[in-house]
């Protein structure tokens, strides 16, 4: 099981998703709880960017709502997942 990172970017984009939509915070919490179970499980269409984000990746957590993350070494010997940003397909590409 892999430890979360909140980035002050996701952390504020979740808080004002929260507010503004909140019927999608339990879509977005299982969302988390498979990526720090599996950050490949096939629900949530995990894949690795291009472009600009290279180096980082992304996964759906519902139908129009994404999370973009990267892999991180944490202080332990597993892998942390380093959540970058949150919202839709626009506003995240």
């Amino acid at each position: 099981m892999r430890t979360l990172v909140w980035g002050n970017s996701f952390r504020r984009a979740f808080r004002r998703l929260a507010e503004r939509r909140p019927e999608l915070r339990k879509d977005l919490e299982e969302a988390l709880d498979m990526l720090t179970a599996n950050p490949f499980d096939p629900r949530l269409e995990t894949h690795k960017l291009k472009g600009k984000l290279a180096g980082t990746w992304a996964c759906s957590a519902g139908y129009d709502l994404r999370i973009v993350f990267e892999f991180v070494q944490a202080e332990t010997e597993e892998d942390a997942v380093f959540l970058i940003e949150l919202g839709t397909h626009d506003e995240v590409y």
